[in-house]
């Protein structure tokens, strides 16, 4: 886990989807959402307008989990099913020990569980959403209800359609989770960002901190969100020396194959106390200016003149939440006060379904905030992919919220030049 502060950069956001209306009134959605979670419904499927037959359904919704289907009869009943398990078209039972049927009883939801979780749901590729042999919305490629309570579900017919099997309307809905669409959200706004100065095409951050702060793992975890899976391309690990050598930019890609993104992270040697060593002082300074090409040796000051597009526009200063008595309090003997990695680990899977920091977590930002001198806004919380081998919804809303931030610190540069006359013409 690591915490990040970003300096501004003055140191030199016709598919039928969008226009399908759900009949679930906001407050059924809720009431639904209710029962499973920080949860949103997304439409998939709308019989009335993709068709009232099993393929028109199994082209909309197979391979999409978790769902709810609803029934709509002209009597006015609205019922029908959630199951977590992905509609296929294989023709067999599967389980799933969380379904369960529903119907509304004016604003009040009625829930049918699963009594036979091996036969929750049958995979008919003729027939829509098909659970158990007890409720079959768009059965036989027919605008109709098939019911049979007591096989794997136990309701009352006359409770859950009031015997009227002919269906007005069926749709399917996918149940997200909420960070998951924030998730969304976020790669998208990093995906279509642009720099308000026209002759800077990517933003360039400069990662600095002590030696294993975690700069180097922060590129990797960003590269992995946009790839979809952990990489490493960056050199990281642990040494009381840096492992970074070289200055080095790296651009990004949205997916293998996708455009570059408009950022670009420039990583450098470690921070270190003894002369000589790490990152100089000087070497700071020609990179913030753009004077270092990608792959320079960190060794020797450049002065030749370079162009906006070639300079810094943020900088973020990686810190080690587990380190912080080191990191910014050279004067030692305070670490007993700083929470250890398993704790830490602890207050990020606190975050899950709710975005919220454990107070020990919390605790660690004011404390850098204090000790920097630099708002709390500007300390920004992140879990780099380390030791993981699959990606986690929560570290990578962690990790994209940073980015955000430092695409907002470098607006923040850009609209300094271009609202002061001298700098304009400079650049």
């Amino acid at each position: 886990i690591h915490l990040m502060t970003a300096v501004s950069g003055s140191v030199e956001v016709s598919d039928q989807l969008s226009t399908m209306n759900s009949m679930l009134s906001s407050t059924q959605q809720r009431t639904i959402c209710s029962q499973l979670g920080r949860v949103k419904l997304q439409l998939l499927y709308k019989a009335s307008i993709h068709g009232f037959t099993g393929a028109a359904f199994h082209e909309r919704c197979d391979t999409r989990s978790p769902t709810v289907s609803v029934g709509y009869n002209n009597s006015g009943y609205v019922f029908g099913g959630y199951t977590k398990q992905p509609f296929t078209k294989s023709g067999n039972y599967v389980h799933d020990d969380q379904a369960f049927l529903f119907t509304f009883s004016g604003e009040k939801l009625l829930k049918y569980p699963v009594t036979g979780p091996a036969y929750a749901v049958y995979m008919d590729p003729n027939s829509g959403p098909y659970f158990g042999g007890a409720l079959v919305l768009v059965n036989g490629n027919q605008a109709v209800v098939y019911s049979s309570p007591g096989n794997y579900y136990n309701f009352n017919a006359a409770e859950m359609h009031g015997n009227n099997l002919n269906l007005t309307e069926c749709e399917v809905y996918q149940v997200e989770e909420t960070t998951e669409l924030e998730r969304k959200e976020l790669i998208e706004s990093i995906k279509t960002y642009k720099p308000i100065v026209n002759s800077v095409p990517q933003v360039r951050v400069l990662l600095i901190g002590p030696v294993g702060a975690g700069k180097s793992s922060f590129f990797n975890s960003i590269n992995s969100v946009f790839r979809g899976h952990v990489t490493s391309q960056a050199i990281a690990g642990s040494s009381t020396t840096s492992l970074t050598t070289q200055f080095r930019t790296y651009s990004m890609k949205a997916g293998r194959e996708g455009k570059p993104l408009p950022i670009i992270l420039c990583d450098t040697m470690g921070l270190e106390e003894s002369t000589g060593a790490g990152l100089d002082i000087d070497d700071i300074i020609s990179i913030l200016k753009g004077h270092l090409p990608d792959r320079y040796q960190v060794q020797l000051l450049v002065t030749s003149s370079r162009i906006l597009n070639d300079k810094v526009h943020c900088v973020a200063y990686v810190i080690d939440a587990c380190k912080i008595s080191n990191h910014v309090d050279k004067a030692g003997g305070e670490a007993g006060r700083y929470p250890q990695k398993d704790q830490l680990n602890g207050s990020v899977k606190m975050i899950k379904g709710h975005l919220y920091l454990e107070s020990l977590f919390a605790t660690s930002m004011q404390e850098v905030s204090a000790r920097l001198g630099v708002p709390l806004s500007c300390v920004i919380p992140v879990k780099n992919y380390s030791e993981e081998l699959e990606l986690d919804l929560n570290c990578d809303i962690l990790l994209l919220s940073a980015v955000i931030q430092m695409l907002r610190f470098a607006d923040n540069y850009f609209d300094e030049i271009r609202n002061s006359p001298m700098l304009a013409l400079r650049y």
